[in-house]
C-alpha cells in the first residue's frame, strides 16, 4: 500500500477509541493520534494511551500522540469561545494536563490560544517542570498570533493553524490567505504545520465528502502543509474509517501532481 508523504492526524473519541476501528484506522495511514482534552476522563484517556501503544506495538511503527490543550475558553454546550480576560493561554487545569501527558508519555502537547512566543516558553517551562521533554506545537487560533508569527515559529516545534477559532478573530474571507502565509514560513523554518478544522467535517454524517472539502485538503497538500487533521469526522462521526480512507485518497492525490516537490518536516 501506497502512503502519502505528508501526515493524517486523527482525533479519537467514542466513534473511534474501539480496537478493530483504530486499528484499521492506523493501517490506512491514521499517522497521529490526537486526544483533545475539552473532554478530559483520565480513566478513559489511560485506556486510549495504553490502547495507541499497544496497536502501535502491532502495527509495527510508531504512532505518535498529541495531547491538545483546551487553554483559556469559555464552553458553551458544544460550543466554545476563547475567554478574553486570560492572563495567559495555560490555564491551572492546562498545567495538570501537562503533568498527566509527561506522566503517559505523549509525544506532543498542542497549546491553545497562544498569543506570542512568550506562553510557548512558558509551556515549556511547565513541562520540564515535569521533567518531560515534550514537544510543543503552537495552535494559531488568535489575530496577535497570527501577527507575531514569525516569533512563535522560531520557538515552537511546530504549528497548527487552527481555522474553527481562527475564524471567529479575523474576517473568515482572509483565512485563505492567513493559511498560505502560515505553511511558507513553516516550510521556510524547517517547522512541521498541521492544517486542521472542518477539513471533511460533512463526513461526520455522510460516508463521501463534498467537493469543496476535497478541494481545501488538496490545496493544503499542494500548498506545502506536512499534516492535516481530522476532529469530529473521527472522534464522533458515523464514517471514521471511510474518512481516514478518504482523506489519504485525496493527500495522495495532491502529492502525485505535485512530484519530488513535497518536503514534509514529520511529526515523530
Amino acid at each position: 500500500m501506497t502512503h502519502s508523504k505528508a501526515q493524517i492526524v486523527v482525533t479519537i473519541g467514542p466513534a473511534s477509541d474501539e480496537r478493530g476501528v483504530l486499528k484499521v484506522m492506523l493501517e490506512h495511514q491514521a499517522d497521529v493520534i490526537r486526544l483533545n482534552f475539552s473532554w478530559a476522563d483520565f480513566d478513559a484517556r489511560t485506556r486510549q494511551i495504553r490502547l495507541i501503544r499497544e496497536l502501535e506495538a502491532e502495527c509495527g511503527r510508531r504512532v505518535p500522540i498529541l495531547q491538545d490543550l483546551p487553554g483559556p475558553r469559555i464552553q458553551k454546550g458544544q460550543e466554545h469561545m476563547y475567554d478574553s480576560q486570560a492572563v495567559s493561554s495555560i490555564t491551572p487545569n492546562d498545567k495538570e494536563f501537562i503533568k498527566y501527558g509527561v506522566e503517559q508519555g505523549v509525544d506532543y502537547i498542542a497549546l491553545s490560544f497562544v498569543g506570542g512566543p512568550e506562553d510557548v516558553l512558558e509551556c515549556r517551562k511547565v513541562i520540564e517542570t515535569y521533567s518531560g521533554k515534550q514537544r510543543i506545537i503552537a495552535k494559531i487560533e488568535r489575530k496577535v498570533a497570527v501577527e507575531a508569527i514569525d516569533k512563535i515559529i522560531a520557538v515552537a516545534d511546530g504549528i497548527m493553524i487552527a481555522r474553527g477559532d481562527l475564524g471567529n478573530e479575523v474576517p473568515i474571507e482572509k483565512i485563505p490567505f492567513i493559511q498560505a502565509d502560515i505553511i511558507r514560513k513553516c516550510n521556510e523554518a524547517g517547522k512541521p504545520v498541521i492544517t486542521a478544522t472542518q477539513m471533511l467535517l460533512s463526513m461526520v454524517e455522510n460516508p463521501v465528502p463534498t467537493r469543496a472539502e476535497v478541494t481545501d485538503v488538496a490545496n493544503a497538500i499542494l500548498l506545502g502543509s506536512d499534516a492535516v487533521m481530522l476532529s469530529e469526522e473521527t472522534a464522533k462521526g458515523k464514517y471514521p474509517v471511510e474518512t481516514v480512507i478518504m482523506m489519504e485518497k485525496i493527500v495522495l492525490e495532491a502529492e502525485r501532481h505535485m512530484g519530488s516537490k513535497h518536503r514534509v518536516h514529520k511529526l515523530s
